[in-house]
């Protein structure tokens, strides 16, 4: 039960943060979410006055504990509820559900009855006591009749422009292609003339009214064994955490019939026992989470949250975002700055020691807003049915515990990573898209993306984002299967599409990051390697070298075919997956291809041709014979050295100010 003591003492913190617009704060209890579909207005007396449909309407509603989680039979809600619970008349128009409004009015009556009676409660009593709530809706041209005067479960001529499809036709869910506009959910506006706040569902005094009148009910007492204390326990505990549809519950209604607790407990008390204030407030602190600053990966949800409710960083995005909405205005003009699309950079260098210097500024403004004992929680989960939801993953940490291992992360897997941002356009137009290529560690959808392809499935996904958690937040290695799959991924670059290189760029420079981290985390301790982001010209590796030679005769094929007018693949790429496979056959296969290349450069650009000749010859001096001969399969260590090598031949390109039509870059990014 640490989970939910941490998330009622994050909604007693998060009732401190009074900064928060109404509809950012967290939900009383009491209360529900739900999607409204019509809107009613009465005056103070219970006289109606019009009636709207609302679309995209998300409401907090009074709702009580049974109500809040159900799912078929009658729960009513006591205010905003369903035409099947409010109307009266709901039957006479020929409803499909069965009607509730006993159960409805019941409810209503006992709160208004009650001393904790609100007026606005009160005047929507008066009304929907006449019956009328229908026939008001038919008049406003709210709901439908057909000409035997029942209900409408399906508009005819919907394409016809003369007959357009009603509002509350398109906001109702259909089933088997039929609606029932029973089903629309009613909230009501109440004009009172010393009251400015007409909207029920706005209303604090309303709300604290309904609490009271909630809690004053009698309620089994028993053992929290949230707060160890004895207290009214919750029967049935919330759902709708992760969105108002959600049914998937984390913890089930104790049941009695089944085989819940027999052979462990005496009876279902035993089982579980959490108080109804402490299980309400924990399940409105979580959801409040999750839509405010929660990971969504389809039906898997990631939240991190500090228990005092300071901001913390998020643990699943890539570098390159957490730096683009932080200040780094206040750094010294002695530091390093970071690198923007002006960047130039300097690969004769270790470009990761700026990228250090970046995270480090970062992480120290966190730093100095989180106490070093802060208490840090992150909460990971996914429902395997509809109506279970689970814990995939917990972690309680402290504030300078949690930032150390999120910076050694962002460190470990740090590389070059293509990104394109949006350049103002001095003319006024639209932004033009610019591709750069900032340090960063990648984020655990990308990495899923390279490892599988873009068409991977949901399950896949969520099962790569929920192993890599542990890699972030506990710094475990990271999964050899995953750094392979990126790695075949990153080399079959004849799998890409002509449209699709600047994939196969993003997924290289993935490779090379979870490739570098790997290394720096292996299991062993004695094979842990750290990799530099610059080209390292001192790594006499065979397939730090093979990757290097790689990427000149890629270059060298692709400068040719730009000064030609041709737009083609060049023979490294369309051989790149055979180099990986069997280096030095593949090569002289590469090197006998290059020579007609190297013909038309003499004449146009001798000066060029004459640097690469000097850097291939450089190359093949740093080879062992034996190594070079080798046709022993190249690890992921020649993408490092083949992406540190083009990336180094761009940039000379760059800093000459030529202009080279890319085949690589061909395509655009979605």
């Amino acid at each position: 039960m640490s989970w939910m003591a941490k998330l009622y003492e994050t909604y007693e913190a998060g009732l401190l943060l009074t900064d928060l617009p109404d509809d950012k704060r967290l939900m009383p209890t009491s209360h529900t979410l739900q999607n409204a579909h019509i809107n009613i207005a009465i005056d103070g007396e219970g006289n109606f006055k019009r009636a709207s449909v609302l679309e995209k309407t998300q409401i907090v509603l009074p709702a009580t504990e049974r109500s809040a989680s159900r799912s078929s039979g009658e729960a009513p809600h006591p205010l905003a509820d369903k035409l099947q619970y409010v109307a009266q008349d709901y039957a006479a128009y020929g409803g499909l559900k069965k009607p509730y409004f006993d159960g409805y009015k019941k409810l209503l009556s006992s709160w208004c009855l009650s001393e904790f009676s609100h007026p606005k409660a009160t005047a929507v009593l008066r009304y929907i006591e006449k019956g009328t709530v229908i026939k008001d809706l038919i008049d406003q041209k709210v709901v439908f009749i057909g000409d035997d005067g029942l209900l409408l479960t399906s508009w005819v001529n919907a394409t016809d422009d003369s007959n357009p499809t009603p509002t509350l036709f398109k906001v109702l869910p259909k089933e088997k292609g039929l609606l029932d506009q029973g089903s629309a959910l009613v909230c009501w506006t109440v004009e009172i003339d010393s009251n400015p706040n007409a909207d029920t569902w706005k209303d604090r005094t309303l709300q604290d009214s309904w609490i009271a009148f909630d809690n004053s009910e009698d309620s089994e007492a028993g053992l929290c064994f949230v707060t160890g204390k004895v207290q009214s326990l919750s029967i049935n505990h919330p759902a709708k955490i992760r969105h108002s549809g959600d049914k998937a519950k984390l913890i089930s209604s104790n049941d009695t019939s089944g085989y819940t607790y027999r052979g462990r407990f005496l009876d279902n008390k035993e089982a579980c026992g959490v108080g109804f204030d402490v299980s309400q407030k924990a399940h409105n602190a979580l959801r409040w989470l999750v839509s405010r600053q929660g990971y969504r990966n389809g039906d898997q949800a990631f939240v991190s949250w500090a228990v005092s409710g300071k901001d913390i960083p998020e643990p699943l995005q890539d570098a390159f975002h957490l730096f683009s909405n932080f200040n780094f205005d206040d750094l010294d003009d002695s530091e390093p700055h970071r690198l923007n699309e002006d960047t130039v950079i300097d690969r004769s260098r270790d470009i990761g020691e700026s990228f250090a210097h970046q995270l480090n500024k970062y992480m120290a403004g966190y730093r100095a807003k989180l106490d070093p004992n802060e208490q840090i929680v992150i909460i990971g989960l996914d429902a395997a049915t509809p109506g279970r939801m689970g814990i995939i993953y917990y972690r309680e940490l402290l504030g300078s515990e949690f930032l150390q291992r999120l910076e050694h992360w962002h460190k470990s897997f740090a590389w070059p990573q293509r990104h394109t941002i949006d350049v103002p356009s001095l003319s006024g137009k639209k932004p033009t898209k610019k591709v750069v290529w900032p340090v960063s560690s990648p984020a655990p959808k990308d990495i899923a993306s390279a490892a599988y392809g873009q068409r991977l499935s949901d399950e896949l996904k969520k099962s790569v984002v929920e192993r890599l958690m542990p890699c972030i937040i506990d710094g475990n290695p990271f999964p050899i299967d995953l750094m392979d799959s990126c790695v075949r991924m990153a080399t079959n670059r004849n799998g890409y599409k002509s449209d699709e290189q600047w994939l196969w760029e993003k997924n290289l420079g993935i490779a090379c990051a979870v490739y570098r981290g790997y290394f720096q985390r292996h299991p062993i301790k004695t094979q842990r390697r750290d990799y530099t982001m610059a080209l390292d010209e001192n790594n006499h590796s065979r397939d730090y070298l093979y990757g290097r030679l790689l990427a000149v005769a890629d270059r060298i094929e692709e400068v040719a075919l730009s000064v030609g007018g041709e737009s083609r693949s060049t023979t490294a790429a369309r051989l790149m997956q055979r180099f990986a496979d069997r280096p030095f056959s593949t090569w002289r296969n590469i090197e006998l291809a290059l020579q007609p290349y190297m013909q038309r450069l003499q004449n146009s650009r001798a000066g060029f041709l004459v640097n690469q000749k000097k850097e291939l010859d450089a190359i093949n001096a740093n080879f062992k014979t034996e190594d070079f001969v080798s046709e022993k399969k190249l690890s992921g260590e020649f993408l490092l050295g083949f992406h540190c090598q083009r990336q180094k031949l761009r940039e000379k390109t760059e800093s000459t100010n030529e202009t080279i039509n890319e085949v690589s870059s061909a395509g655009s990014e979605e």
